[in-house]
């Protein structure tokens, strides 16, 4: 079995692999990092909880956009699974050629989303968006290479700043809207939450399409933790909630040799 990490600055998303499905999935908060011994425990008894054994684990592969995290858990899966797991990162084989000026800068989970959305959907302009602490764009063409992005504020980050920066404003459930307008102060924020999002992935869908790939359109992806919230907003050609541990796992077997 392998284990796949995603460390997040908000979410730490687990999954586990058994040949080639994922069998197993958990998040938890990455706001505070925790200790070796912490993340160890909590690793082993999720899996144990879930009726995982954890010497069954074999392998593991991990991303982080978290420096400061990927210290401590090493150091976990070295001392509670005895593997020193794969790390994507700047260096390893991922099948992308990367335009960014500095190819340092790109995250390593938007990385990872776009080797599985490559490895899902070959030969086409890819663009993924992932619903996360941040709203992403990673643009791809036919050719594999990783053109560049857009990052915008994420629709929980959105909230909190309306929260903070307001004084009679609270913080509401997100949630999918039907109607746009809203009759009461908390209804307008989730509609403007929700539709805010709708429209900025619309608009910036289509311009990338004029200036990347000529109008032709491209296959979108939606992906990352609040994904499913816009699963009927036709936003998308797929919805892959766990892109990066998909991800993840394709870039330690391109990487095995290694």
């Amino acid at each position: 079995m392998m284990l796949t990490l995603d460390i997040g600055n908000t979410t730490f998303h687990g999954g586990v692999f058994k040949d080639d499905q994922l069998v197993f999935q958990f998040r938890k908060t990455s706001q505070s990092k925790g200790s070796s011994d912490e993340i160890g425990i909590f690793l082993k008894t999720v899996l144990t909880t879930n009726g995982i054994n954890p010497d069954d684990i074999k392998e593991i592969s991990l991303c982080s956009v978290v420096p400061d995290a990927v210290y401590f858990i090493r150091n976990a899966c070295v001392k509670y699974f005895n593997i020193t797991p794969f790390e994507l990162k700047a260096g390893v084989k991922t099948g992308l050629k990367i335009l960014y000026r500095n190819p340092l800068e790109v995250g390593a989970d938007r990385i990872a989303n776009s080797i599985a959305a490559m490895q899902r959907y070959p030969k086409k302009n890819l663009i993924i968006v992932d619903f996360g602490t941040a709203t992403t764009f990673c643009v791809i063409n036919k050719n594999k290479e990783y053109m560049g992005g857009i990052i915008v504020p994420g629709i929980n980050i959105s909230m909190e700043s309306l929260v903070q920066n307001t004084a009679k404003l609270q913080a509401v459930e997100i949630v999918e809207r039907e109607n746009v307008i809203g009759r009461t102060t908390a209804a307008s924020i989730q509609s403007g939450l929700y539709f805010g999002q709708i429209g900025i992935v619309n608009e910036i869908v289509q311009r990338v399409s004029e200036e990347a790939f000529q109008g032709e359109k491209p296959f979108v992806i939606g992906t990352g933790g609040f994904s499913a919230l816009f699963a009927s907003a036709k936003l998308f050609n797929d919805v892959i909630p766990d892109l990066a541990l998909l991800g993840l796992r394709e870039a330690f077997i391109m990487n095995k040799d290694n």
